[in-house]
């Protein structure tokens, strides 16, 4: 049965205890006391009001709401006696006791305990008067430096100073100033130490001590160590200081030698034992210890864990841990940042607002959050140490790098943070003699592992032609294979231009790989041509896996999209040439056309041709370096709320938006003949490109009124202050591409267009006169003011020229897509919400299972995607619920089951009454349930199909909203009829879904069918 956790504190220790321990299938539910914003509502991770301090209170709330374990972050409770007043209730508490939580809440007591049991620590005394205090530092044979107090100080405690005067200072301000309260009632006096500082921690049954990687802190506030003491800045793990020789030294003589000393001093110690050590020349030193997991450390030890953190706390409760070790993830390095409040470790403000959370999430990184709190649906600062930002990888370089860019995403006014996190690291690792080639920057291995990754999705882009097996030193395409007769090879090459640095600023860089296809595949389109392969150029500083495997990933995705192979490529590693988390992208697209059908016929072209536009998705790859340079004036930054576009998105998130792929669409109408040239607007906007595929004696005639232009476009004009040449030149301004055909064809040609794509006519050609300008664009300012509202929809062919009747716009039902695989359906859901006149919007997709194809189709067509994984919940309703509350966040009206492989709770479906649709492979109410196919052929039906129903809590069962019928062969096998009712039910959902959104169908009372007159469509 799943365990309901609470963890005991409200910093980034406790985050990624919450986060570690709600992976494990063990746990039903993690609760946190008091919490932050981060663990406020994240998953299974829950806040509790519940009050700490009082014991009792605490102990009577685990019992009535079924707490199977309490874990202890902080100090403060454990020298309290939580442990032992929870234990002694019943209730299993992870944790030393009081009386040994004292090797942390007195360091006299501490240091006279390593004395006693021979652990090798800095000479040292303590004090309860200043003045004795000041002169032993005046007089001490050694360098009497380190003050501390006695007592609990959150972890700042300790003075290293310079001179004996700064130190009898020190003693000064924590004696008789009380610096820090009681705790300072003690002095410590310490020997100061120089060497390496490492943190080892180990958990400890009382008996057996099971050490974790080694790591180090960075108690200095500032780069190069410099500045005062903090509660810590940053650590990294593991430490290439500490061989593994000298691990086991510490276990032995440090570790070991604690744990059976505090047992025979009958005071067992069960829990994380904390040991700061000194590696100074003389040997290894001890500088204290905490009875707890370290705070940042343990922001790098739990993503490094590979077992179960919930096992592994009731194996050391059960003192089984000799035959249950843990388990760490090896070859990986993790480095987390503390972002600070200005001023810490002294006064600083509060209730500061945190940006760019949401765009950091994309970037392979972890936040844990400290010092944050909720405010108004914002995160705002609350303490002085705000959050840390985690990353492995699988060198500490690219560790520390990858943090880096996440702490650069994160924003809020006046926060310090170091850049410099394993630095000592760094440094002892450039020592080594004998270079290699990693160490120069390049990484063979990494290379390797990317190409293992990333071959699979070259394989599922094979065509007929190509097997698209990466390896060899080239590729191979077979022409004949392909249905060639006489063919004449195009090729294409391009790149995203400074998108990337957009993509970078973010760290989204799973749709560059769609823009970088859709650049090279769109111009091949220009001859007329059919993408056959593709070939990409990847090249960086140091290689990160994880971004590259993003980027080329999403090359693959697209080139299936195309009808491409993704055929081969290069990923080339240069240190220098690039900055830190810099990438660049080039691809190559070669594709072949018969030599009867080449683009453009100029011969065929002539006057009074009309020119027809088909959408284009917003910006898609051109003029970026005008864009960031307007944002740049304005206020707005990637993480800011959009002005422009779907509400709820980010700047970053609009301007991505990948560039639409026109093959599939385009090479049907392209091979009927209708067509006489096609231009790609790419660089050099609408003025530069239709005259490319034009004669020389020809002019443009473009109508701005005729097409809808995305706000986007709107927002960098008066943004910018841009004129309409400037716009006309530089941006697609809402067409990314334009076709020539004749008067005659157009009205055709317009319809199989707008099948699947927003499309227009959008002007004409005419003859050029002398000194005329090549390309004419009528009414684009005052288009781009008033917006897409005003342009034109519905278009016809009239006495030989193009005329246009302004629709009126409507508001689109919000729809979700639930999904656990591959999407088809999904897709074609897709294509209907494209449709100008659809009454649907989808905007969010929601999976059950995590890297399914279906996300892929829907961030390729720029929808929102979750993941809700049905394994971390501990019941369905606790599935549904969160379901639920991401459909509430989105604000969605209508739900789509697409192949959602989850039954869904009673509760649920009755929310979601008349707003919940799915479909079945049968013409409902016949074979009902599974095997329906196999139903239909065995009861000899000579008629099959499928059916689209509103849900109802019995299966199969709810009112009927639309069938498409698929008549039963003789020699129909179930893998040929349910092939035949998979492409019937692409039709049936789009036409159910548009009949519910639109408001022509919904669910009556009586729970059937009502229709509804005069509804929009």
């Amino acid at each position: 049965m799943a365990e309901r956790v609470l963890v005991i504190g409200g910093g980034g220790r406790e985050h990624a205890l919450a986060w570690k321990l709600a992976q494990s299938p063990h746990v039903q539910q993690v609760l946190v006391a008091p919490g932050n914003a981060g663990t406020a509502d994240c998953g299974k991770i829950r806040n509790s009001e519940v009050s700490v301090s009082n014991h009792a209170i605490l102990a009577q709330f685990c019992k009535d709401h079924n707490v199977g374990l309490v874990v202890v972050g902080p100090e403060v409770p454990l020298a309290a006696g939580m442990v032992d007043d929870l234990t002694a209730a019943g209730v299993a508490c992870f944790g030393p006791s009081a009386r040994a939580a004292q090797l942390e809440a007195s360091k006299s007591f501490s240091k006279a305990f390593m004395d006693r049991q021979g652990i090798p620590t800095a000479r040292w005394s303590s004090f309860t008067d200043a003045q004795q205090a000041c002169h032993y530092i005046r007089t001490a044979s050694f360098p009497a430096l380190v003050v501390k107090a006695s007592g609990l100080a959150a972890g700042k405690g300790v003075i290293v100073a310079a001179n004996q005067d700064e130190a009898c200072a020190a003693v000064m301000d924590i004696m008789k100033e009380k610096a820090f309260g009681s705790a300072g009632e003690t002095v410590v006096v310490e020997e100061l130490l120089e060497g390496e500082e490492v943190s080892c921690l180990c958990f400890s049954d009382g008996f057996t001590v099971s050490p974790m990687p080694p790591a180090q802190d960075h108690k200095r506030l500032q780069d190069g160590d410099l500045g005062p003491n903090t509660g810590g800045m940053g650590a990294y793990c593991p430490t290439p200081q500490v061989s593994q020789e000298l691990l086991v030294q510490i276990r032995e003589t440090v570790l070991q030698k604690t744990i059976d000393g505090m047992r025979a001093e009958g005071a067992p110690y069960k829990g994380v034992l904390y040991a700061g050590l000194m590696l100074t020349k003389d040997g290894l030193k001890v500088l204290e210890f905490n009875c707890r997991f370290g705070d940042p450390e343990c922001q790098v030890l739990m993503p490094l864990m590979k077992s179960d953190l919930y096992e592994v706390l009731l194996n050391t409760l059960n003192g089984t841990l000799a035959s249950n070790a843990p388990l760490w993830h090896q070859d990986s390095s993790a480095v987390t940042v503390v972002m600070a409040s200005g001023g810490y470790p002294g006064s600083y403000e509060k209730g500061v607002q945190i940006t760019g959370l949401s765009q950091v999430e994309a970037m392979d990184v972890q936040v844990f959050h400290a010092g944050t709190a909720l405010k108004g649906g914002d995160v705002i600062s609350s303490g002085g140490r705000v959050l840390t930002v985690t990353a492995v990888r699988p060198s500490l370089e690219t560790a520390l790098q990858a943090a880096n860019q996440g702490v650069a995403v994160v924003g809020f006014p006046g926060a310090v943070y170091r850049r410099d996190i394993g630095h000592r690291a760094i440094a002892h690792l450039g020592q080594r003699s004998g270079l290699t080639y990693k160490e120069s920057g390049v990484d063979i291995v990494a290379g390797n592992k990317l190409v293992d990754m990333i071959k699979p999705l070259a394989k599922a882009t094979s065509r007929a032609g190509c097997n698209a097996e990466l390896g060899g030193f080239a590729g191979l395409f077979d022409l004949k294979a392909a249905g060639f007769v006489d063919p004449v090879l195009v090729s294409g090459t391009d790149g995203v231009g400074t998108k990337l640095k957009v993509a970078q600023a973010c760290g989204k860089h799973d749709t560059l790989g769609q823009d970088l296809v859709a650049m090279c595949v769109n111009d091949v389109l220009a001859q007329g041509a059919e993408p056959l392969f593709f070939l990409d150029y990847f090249s960086c500083g140091s290689l990160d896996v994880g971004v590259a495997s993003s980027v080329i990933g999403g090359v693959a995705a697209a080139c299936q999209l195309a009808g491409c192979a993704l055929l081969g490529g290069e990923t080339a590693e240069m240190p220098g040439v690039y900055g830190p988390g810099e990438y660049d992208l080039a691809g190559f697209c070669v594709g072949a056309v018969e030599r009867p059908a080449l683009l453009p016929r100029l011969g065929d072209i002539g006057e009074g041709d009309l020119l027809l536009g088909v959408a284009s998705s917003g910006i898609h790859s051109n003029g970026f370096s005008l864009v960031r340079r307007v944002l740049e004036h304005t206020a707005l930054g990637y993480d800011s709320p959009a002005p422009f576009g779907e509400p709820g998105r980010t700047v970053g998130e609009v301007l991505l938006t990948p560039t639409k792929i026109y093959s599939l669409l385009l090479l049907p109408i392209l091979r009927s003949g209708a067509v006489k040239a096609y231009a790609h607007i790419t660089g050099g906007g609408l003025l530069e490109n239709i005259p490319r595929v034009l004669p020389n004696e020809l002019a443009v005639d473009l109508d701005a009124s005729r097409w809808s232009i995305p706000p986007v476009f709107s927002w960098l004009q008066e943004a910018g202050g841009l004129s309409e040449d400037e716009m006309a030149r530089t941006f697609n301004c809402g067409l990314g591409a334009v076709l020539v055909v004749a008067p005659p064809d157009a009205q055709r040609v317009l319809r199989q267009l707008q099948a699947h794509e927003e499309a227009w006519i959008v002007g004409s050609l005419a003859h050029k006169q002398p000194g005329m300008e090549p390309v004419v664009v009528r009414n684009l300012k005052q288009s781009l003011r008033t917006g897409p509202s005003a342009s034109a929809a519905v278009q016809h062919i009239a006495g030989g020229g193009c005329h246009g009747d302004a629709s009126t716009s409507h508001k689109r039902t919000r729809v979700a897509v639930l999904i656990s695989g591959t999407g088809t359906n999904l897709q074609a859901l897709i294509e209907q919400a494209k449709r100008p006149s659809s009454s649907a919007e989808i905007v969010l997709v929601i999976s059950n299972r995590p890297g399914v194809l279906g996300l892929k189709r829907a961030s390729l067509a720029g929808i929102q995607t979750r993941v809700v994984d049905h394994k971390l919940y501990g019941s369905r309703a606790e599935f549904d619920t969160t379901i639920d509350r991401v459909l509430e966040e989105f604000q969605v009206e209508v739900v789509c089951l697409a192949g959602f492989m989850r039954i869904l709770t009673g509760p649920f479906v009755k929310k979601w009454s008349g707003k919940l649709l799915n479909i079945h492979p049968s013409l409902l109410p016949s074979f009902k349930g599974v095997n329906a196919q196999k139903q239909a052929l065995q009861a000899g039906a000579r008629v099959s199909g499928c059916t689209v129903h509103f849900v109802a809590e019995e299966v199969d069962a709810g009112a009927i909203i639309a069938q498409e019928a698929v008549v039963v062969e003789v020699d129909d096998t179930e893998e040929s009829l349910s092939e035949r009712i998979r492409h019937a039910e692409h039709k049936a959902f789009p036409v159910a879904m548009e009949l519910v959104a639109s408001g022509a169908v919904r669910l009556g009372e009586d729970g059937r069918i009502a229709w509804q007159h005069g509804a929009h469509n």
